[in-house]
């Protein structure tokens, strides 16, 4: 599985409602050929992303070709994607353990 981290990019994502919202990519991962996002809203004071909330979406191509992120509808998959996503970003080494 390929893991990146990556900061300072933000993504423009408009819900079922039509409201716009920005939100800034804190992860990505590949797993199982699908690329997966962790995303956090873009709020102003809120520097560090373990006290924000984030959301995990899909990365897939839409019938012209183009990347678009998607919910991830399956229960099953959304929780095995989160754990892994959760391991990533918030448990921490414990380098006294060995």
């Amino acid at each position: 599985m390929a893991e990146e981290f990556i900061g300072d990019e933000i993504f423009t994502l408009t819900d079922e409602d039509g409201k716009e919202s920005d939100f800034e990519l804190i992860a990505s991962q590949e797993i199982d050929g699908t690329t997966y996002v962790a995303l956090v809203p873009v709020e102003e004071g809120k520097a560090d992303a373990e006290e924000q909330e984030y959301v995990v979406l899909k990365l897939v191509a839409d019938e012209n070709g183009e990347d678009i992120l998607i919910t991830i509808d399956d229960d099953d998959e959304f929780e095995k994607v989160a754990e892994i996503f959760e391991d990533m970003l918030f448990d921490e080494i414990d380098y006294d353990a060995q």
